[in-house]
């Protein structure tokens, strides 16, 4: 019995340059991707003290354009769309008839009627097809716009600097979650003040085309500040210091963003019904009343890593389960988020422990996140 070959990973515009860097890469969601290119603790560390920089095509960008976008959007996903200003973004979710976390997006507004959402790579085609299922009552256009977009991050304290001796375009202006059009290094971008390692910084939406221009220029305008460029293993140690979820590990189908103590995202106030309201008007009432379990921090007296999946462990019994972790270059610890029972979740709570292969590993209970950049 012969299996199909499965299909060849997607490859961003930057993979060459990428492997003519040494970079080490690794499939991911269906994508091949830089892991890291010399250390992953040299990298995370250059974000948290100057400047990285990343390739991050692998995010699916979605377009939704029409007279109803907005009242499409707001019947769409969790988040009051409307309450969003041209040039600015929102952090929201796209959950499922029952209230499970179908994805964790950032809508940004292009425009009076013109929006782009941002999907989780993992998540993009079941996102689109939902989004364009969900689309049919509505006079609104959904849009894969996936391949028009090469999408490039600079993230760390220095990233300011870096970034204005390459563009004219305000970046003194531009707060956190805006994003607004303007020419970086010669090349047209939406310029973004966004992120996913806890620091400030920029994410920069380009032409595939224009990708290798504007990577070698912030390369060259980063160099005096040691800026380097990072693979997806430090974006992950510096999401993880940051408490931020990572879709399939904090966040999935099986909870609501209430569960994940992410309903500050759902606005029952907001005008017209949206998919998921029952239910989660349902679970909000339940994590008021008796929560089930609470993501929180873990930070280990010891050496060795809980992973995603490994028990989280108190008198014997088993109160949690990890959802990720990892050594944590800034804490110089092993640290781990996990979602445990309420009654074990306080900041400072002992006797908890994860059963790393058969030991009871000691850990302490803090809260998110584990790392906050002074502003």
């Amino acid at each position: 019995m012969s299996t199909a070959p499965s299909a060849a990973p997607r490859l961003t515009a930057l993979d060459a340059l990428h492997r003519s860097l040494g970079a080490t890469m690794t499939d991911f969601a269906g994508w091949d991707m830089p892991l890291r290119y010399a250390s992953e603790r040299d990298e995370h560390n250059a974000v948290r003290t100057r400047a990285g920089l990343f390739d991050l095509s692998h995010m699916g960008e979605i377009t939704v354009t029409g007279p109803q976008a907005v009242a499409f959007l707001n019947h769409a996903l969790v988040g009051n769309i409307a309450t969003v200003g041209v040039g600015r973004a929102r952090y929201t979710m796209i959950v499922a008839e029952d209230g499970g976390i179908l994805d964790d997006l950032i809508v940004y507004r292009l425009a009076d009627t013109e929006y782009m959402v941002v999907a989780n790579a993992g998540n993009a085609q079941l996102v689109l097809d939902t989004l364009t299922e969900r689309a049919g009552a509505f006079d609104a256009e959904v849009r894969d716009d996936r391949d028009a977009y090469a999408l490039i991050a600079v993230q760390g304290p220095d990233s300011p600097a870096v970034l204005k001796s390459v563009t004219d375009a305000d970046l003194d202006g531009l707060k956190y979650y805006a994003g607004l059009p303007g020419t970086v290094a010669g090349v047209p971008a939406l310029i973004a003040r966004t992120g996913y390692t806890g620091e400030d910084g920029f994410e920069l939406f380009v032409a595939p085309g224009h990708a290798e221009q504007l990577w070698n220029a912030l390369t060259e305008a980063g160099a005096p500040y040691g800026l380097i460029p990072c693979g997806l293993s430090c974006r992950d140690t510096l999401r993880l210091e940051a408490g931020m979820p990572l879709y399939g590990h904090e966040l999935t189908t099986a909870l609501t963003p209430f569960d994940a103590g992410l309903g500050r995202v759902v606005k029952f106030e907001k005008e017209g019904d949206f998919v998921g309201r029952e239910a989660l008007a349902a679970a909000a009432e339940r994590a008021e009343t008796a929560p089930p379990r609470k993501l929180v921090g873990l930070v280990a007296e010891g050496r060795r890593v809980p992973r995603a999946g490994f028990k989280v462990m108190a008198d014997g019994e088993v109160i949690g389960e990890v959802t990720s972790g990892a050594p944590s270059p800034t804490l110089g610890k092993p640290i781990a988020m996990a979602y445990v029972d309420a009654a074990h979740a306080a900041p400072g709570t002992v006797g908890v422990g994860v059963d790393i292969r058969g030991t009871h590993e000691p850990y302490e209970v803090v809260a998110l996140p584990f790392y906050k950049r002074r502003k």
